[in-house]
This record gives structure tokens, sequence and C-alpha cells, in this order.
């Protein structure tokens, strides 16, 4: 669901950049305000969480990737505004360094799996379980929320690439970004979420949900009553390099020389936008291309980013507390 630069037109572009800028606003005043400063560990862990889960690839028929999410996790856990923050930090990394996910559609990006799954993942949830849930009611209520929310972010995903052709083509017809029409966009994404992306998510989400509140009664307290979750994050870290099994490229989110292949040529409007491929792209060096010298890298980029972001909210803590 990552979008790349150049599927977007630059006005669509804008319009999500405009859209998700006051949320992006709103979410660090709600999280200034309601989150406590010796919370802000389980934010940096939450967002980490997300960064770490998506590096976990996993093969759908027809070549291509998935992995799960974690939105849904984090937004149970701190509540929708904060999830919105991790994801958006998430995100933006993902982007800067390693080229998953475009500059110019990182509006977009956040739009679709910070804000909409945040929020729909939580209040789904939280409907589903409502009152004093069972252990199997509440197992369900997560499973049954991170499903939905995966499938809303990706109906958006495949509108706005679908609705491409027809608000942006040249004057004989030919689309000058996202080339597929939603009649090609819509089966695509949402058959594979629908059947493989969101059984993943929500068995994962159920999973991950139940242990962190299951041994989460010191959860709000200090540092150390967060140390099984680090404990956990740094073991999917140390396995990360078996999403390099299923490197199929995510529906959508080829880049131009993959496109080029598919449909012949890379639309005129693609080309003129700048691709922004990352320090490290692909999660990956010059120096460490495939076997093991690759999932060593894949290891560091999964380290370094979660460092990176455990410094920026603790930065942004600081900041905000003054």
């Amino acid at each position: 669901m990552h979008i790349p630069d150049g599927y977007l037109s630059p006005r669509t572009c804008a319009a999500f950049y405009a859209a998700v800028i006051p949320v992006w606003f709103i979410a660090s005043r709600r999280v200034e305000s309601a989150l406590k400063a010796k919370e802000l560990p389980l934010l940096a862990l939450g967002a980490s969480f997300t960064f770490v889960i998506m590096m976990f690839n996993i093969p759908v028929p027809g070549g291509t990737s998935t992995h799960m999410v974690g939105t849904t996790v984090v937004a149970a856990v701190l509540g929708p505004w904060a999830s919105v923050v991790a994801l958006s930090m998430t995100l933006a990394l993902q982007a800067f360094l390693f080229g998953d996910g475009g500059i110019t559609t990182l509006g977009a990006n956040c739009f679709n799996m910070a804000f909409l799954m945040s929020f729909s993942g939580y209040y789904i949830r939280k409907a589903l379980s409502a009152g004093t849930p069972s252990g199997i009611r509440s197992f369900a209520a997560s499973a049954l929320a991170a499903y939905a929310a995966v499938n809303i972010a990706a109906l958006a995903v495949a509108l706005e690439l679908g609705v491409q052709p027809l608000i942006a083509r040249s004057a004989d017809g030919v689309p000058l970004y996202a080339p597929y029409p939603i009649g090609v966009t819509l089966p695509a994404m949402m058959i594979p979420h629908l059947v493989f992306s969101g059984p993943v998510e929500a068995l994962g989400t159920a999973l991950v949900l139940s242990y962190v509140l299951k041994t989460g009664g010191a959860l709000h307290e200090e540092r150390g009553g967060l140390g099984h979750l680090w404990v956990l994050l740094a073991a999917l870290i140390a396995f990360v390099p078996i999403g390099l099994l299923f490197s199929g490229t995510p529906w959508g989110e080829w880049s131009r020389d993959e496109i080029s292949k598919l449909i012949g040529f890379v639309p005129e409007g693609m080309r003129s936008v700048p691709e922004w491929k990352g320090v490290f792209p692909g999660y990956s060096a010059p120096w460490a291309q495939g076997g093991f010298k690759g999932g060593v890298f894949y290891v560091i980029s999964a380290l370094g980013a979660s460092a990176v972001i455990v410094f920026l909210i603790y930065l942004w803590g600081r900041i905000w507390r003054r």
C-alpha cells in the first residue's frame, strides 16, 4: 500500500497533503496533552514495532508479496491519535531512508495507513469489545477490527490509483500517472487483501494484542515495565531477514523499470515527477546485495530505524515538555 512517487498526479498529492497536515497537527496536540512523559517509550515502541513488522514480506499468488502493518495494535494500546503519530513517523522514515513509498505521495500514504487504519481499527475494535469482553471475544474483536482496517486502507489505495486515468491523461487518452483504471485496481488490490493480507493482519494483531494486554499490567509504569516488549521487538529485528525470502513487489508499488516492462512504457507524467530512491534503497546498500551481507544490512536497517524513531520521539518529548 506504499504508493510510490509518480503514481498520483501533483494535484492529488497536494490534496492529500492538505488533508493530512491538519490531522498531523491535531494528533500532535492531542498526544502532547493526553500522553504522559513516562509513556513516550511506549509510543516509540509502537512506532518501532510497525516499522519492523512491515519488513516481514509474505508471498501471495501472482509473484507479489504483502506484509502486516500493525496499525490497530498501536491504536488499541495508545489510542488513534497516538497511532497517527507513530505510523506517520514510520512511513516518513521508510520513504526518506529506504525509498519505500514516495515523498510526493507521503501525504496519501499517511492518510491511508496512519489515519484511516488508526481510526477504523480503533473504533471497530471498541464497538466489538464493548462492556467486559471475554478473552475469546476480545481476541475476535481485535482480529475483525484489524481485518476491516487494512481492507479499508486497501480500498482507499485502489480508488486513489484507479481514478488517476480519469483525472490525469494526455490529449489522446493515455494515462499520465498510475495507468490502471478502477476496474483493474479494485480487484487487484482488494482480492489479495481480503484473502491474504487481511487474515495475516487479523491474526497477527490479535496475537500481539493478546500478549501485550495480558502482560501489560505495567505498560503505563516506568520504563522497566516495558522490558519484555523491548525484548520482543529485539527478537523481531533479529528475524527480519526472513522477510527477504519473499521479496516480490507488492501490486502497485513497482519501480519505473518494472512498470515499463508491464505496460510497455512509463507514463509521461510519472517520468516528470522526481523519484526519491532513499538513502539506502530497498533497505540495502551497494556493498550489501543479497546473501549474508544483504541479511545483515536488513537487520541493521531495522535496528537503525528503530533507534532513529526512539531518538526522534525522545527529542519531540523534550521539546513539547518545555
